[in-house]
């Protein structure tokens, strides 16, 4: 990871994955109490919109609902940059002396505690073993659908017993339709943000602790029970007394305050302030914003606003929205976290995604995040490329790049299996394919051979999976690379990174032939990205082409030109000879029905075909939405270069050696014909 949130982050979620000492998620009520099991069935709500609203029922600090109905004007704040980061500096003076996670720390206290770790592992094998002993006897006797309610909420509460790695577990399921049965789907969703909660008072001290103030001199209003709970926390929704902006208050659980591995939700704040500043210019995603002077180590105060979460497809349609819109929406923003910027939300569950009554897509709980690296991002692009060209020797050769590999590694062994299963996967469109099978089909490789998953790429993966789950209720033959194709297209045509600039070669030449229908195809596809740039598109090959080390690709293009321009010449004469009629033609050329052209039937096809196909790719850049004619005055300008003019020289005379020996040809065919007659 290029930085330390991404490390802090990262690193975090190999806290929960491998933490011996995982905090149980169970707590009392407010009274004391026992456990308590909070069912929501208003929809989730957080953060706030910018203009005018009604502000629902929210207790007052003494305990009145006094507050009910008041109209409030919000608008956005008007303190500057310098402003926030001072606040920010005070936050982070508050969560000063918060303890911090260290894999360091962890590694040394339970590598001399085997026998903590030890219990540790007995109790994840007991919960999970004791689970699958009862469905695989539910199975033998017949009762596999009668229980299955049952088992679902058992599989729901041991989950939540076994801590928030589990819990992350059962929300990733939650998402997948087509790996688990309604009544599991409905049980795991609770672990979204219906976890049990700890005690309200303990979490109103907690505030006023870490505020240093008095509850009622920071809110004039606050939810007497939490909105919602998770694995790390939960969230309640209060009116801010100084302005009366309705927030988000989310108190950190005790079990992390008192454990050396506590995950700090200053930190979560710093990595929401980052994922807006690098994804919220997009009108219709929606990032909160901080209030960091209601902010600290184990107090997170963010925007409210009004929002369903994303699996609830009925609740979405009533609002005349479509989910599958959403999905798209967090689809192609996810592409960008992973691919441009490297920077991504690593635990996008319905109860993190929300869809407000504006059509915006909300992220919420920025607490797991992680970092794609430059180099792989590249490559993650370049591996689509060669396995649509069936390049397995390449995309054997991009895992040291992705770093699944070492160097020292011989791929060659690899390249049998990945053309075993993808020869076979291939047989569909790329645009066909299901995510959960690529997945699946990578994954029998990688098990048979030496190599290493780094963590941001499992993380990639939960990403998509949920995703795709999420489209999966709303359309069950939802396919996330047909979703993610345009993306593609648009980078490899407009991008100049060098890795990706030869990736697009690859694709477009093939043994010394441009391939028109790939561009043709790229075209369609590119344009369906709101972000698509004619002006852009094919402007790095020509940077490339006309470079000091374009030698290779000026003898193809030149080949390629000429080939082109014979087309569309002898094209638009053929269109024209056949357009006059049969007659007349016989007439004026001295009953030779055929024409002036010696070009077999066969020929005469592969020039239209070529010419049609060239002459669709023209109207595919013209009817672009942003097309300008002007976009070709910088090509015009590099043609006045000597390298330009002397590729055009060369055009020019290639096509003038063509056709002057087609006119000889034709010349040498007339006085046999005449002979004949």
């Amino acid at each position: 990871m290029s930085s330390s949130v991404a490390s802090f982050t990262a690193n975090h979620h190999i806290m929960l994955l491998s933490c011996a000492d995982a905090v149980r998620l169970s707590g009392a009520n407010s009274s004391g109490g026992r456990r308590v099991k909070l069912r929501l069935t208003p929809p989730r709500a957080a953060l706030v919109e910018a203009r005018p609203q009604q502000v629902p029922a929210i207790r007052d600090v003494a305990g009145n609902s006094n507050v009910t109905g008041q109209t409030l004007q919000v608008g956005p704040s008007s303190r500057d940059r310098a402003d926030d980061m001072q606040s920010e500096a005070r936050a982070m003076t508050r969560a000063a002396d918060a303890s911090v996670y260290s894999p360091d720390l962890l590694s040394n206290k339970y590598g001399s505690r085997p026998i903590k770790v030890l219990r540790r592992a007995l109790q994840i094998f007991n919960g999970l073993g004791s689970f699958a002993l009862k469905v695989w006897l539910d199975q033998l006797n017949g009762e596999l659908d009668r229980k299955m309610r049952l088992r679902a909420i058992e599989l729901r509460q041991t989950f939540t017993r076994l801590g928030p790695t589990f819990v992350k577990i059962g929300q990733g399921l939650s998402t997948r339709p087509d790996l688990c049965p309604p009544e599991y789907l409905e049980e795991l969703s609770e672990l979204q943000d219906a976890l049990p909660t700890f005690p309200d008072a303990q979490a109103f001290s907690c505030i006023e602790r870490e505020l240093g103030r008095p509850l009622e001199t920071v809110y004039s209003s606050i939810s007497p029970s939490p909105i919602a709970a998770a694995s790390l926390g939960q969230v309640y929704k209060a009116q801010l007394k100084y302005s009366g902006q309705v927030v988000a208050v989310k108190v950190q659980r005790p079990e992390f305050i008192k454990s050396s591995t506590m995950y700090r939700l200053m930190q979560e704040g710093q990595n929401a302030r980052r994922f807006k500043k690098l994804y919220a210019d997009k009108e219709d995603v929606l990032v909160p914003d901080i209030f960091w002077d209601y902010t600290s180590g184990k107090v997170l105060t963010m925007e409210w606003v009004e929002g369903v979460k994303l699996n609830e497809q009925e609740a979405i349609e009533r609002q005349g929205l479509k989910v599958l819109d959403l999905v798209n929406t967090g689809i192609q923003c996810s592409l960008r976290q992973l691919l441009e910027y490297g920077y991504f939300h690593a635990d996008p569950h319905p109860g993190n995604l929300l869809a407000t009554p504006e059509g915006k897509l909300a992220f919420l709980d920025f607490g797991m995040m992680s970092e794609t690296p430059e180099e792989a991002r590249f490559a993650i692009i370049g591996h689509v490329v060669h396995m649509v060209n069936r390049d397995y020797e390449a995309m054997a050769r991009d895992y040291y790049a992705l770093d699944f590999l070492s160097p020292n590694v011989d791929v060659s062994p690899i390249v049998p299996a990945l053309r075993d299963f993808f020869d076979d996967a291939l047989n569909s469109t790329v645009s066909e394919l299901n995510f959960k099978t690529l997945v699946d089909g990578l994954g029998a490789v990688l098990y048979q051979y030496p190599f290493n998953v780094p963590a941001y790429y499992a993380l990639i993966l939960r990403s998509l999976t949920v995703l795709e789950g999420l489209a999966l209720y709303a359309d069950p033959k939802f396919k996330v690379l047909a979703a993610s194709y345009p993306y593609f297209a648009k980078r490899l045509l407009t991008d100049p990174n060098p890795y990706l600039r030869d990736a697009l070669i690859e694709l477009l030449f093939k043994d010394g032939k441009f391939r028109w229908s790939r561009l043709e195809n790229l075209l369609v596809q590119g344009k369906k990205d709101r972000d698509f740039s004619a002006k852009d598109a094919l402007q790095p090959v020509l940077k490339l082409l006309l470079g000091p080390d374009g030698k290779e690709l000026r003898d193809l293009v030149i080949k390629e030109a000429i080939r082109v321009s014979e087309a569309i010449i002898l094209g638009s004469a053929i269109e024209s000879f056949n357009s006059v009629p049969g007659p007349m033609r016989t007439f004026v050329f001295n009953g030779n029905a055929s024409g002036p052209f010696t070009i077999s039937a066969a020929e005469q096809q592969s020039l239209m075909e070529l010419r049609a196909q060239v002459i669709k790719i023209w109207g595919l850049l013209q009817s672009s939405e942003n097309f300008d004619p002007n976009l070709f005055q910088p090509i015009l300008q590099v043609l006045q270069e000597p390298e330009a003019r002397s590729i055009g020289g060369r055009v020019v005379g290639g096509i003038s050696q063509r056709l002057a020996a087609r006119l000889l040809q034709q010349v040498l065919r007339a006085p046999e014909t005449t002979a004949a007659a």
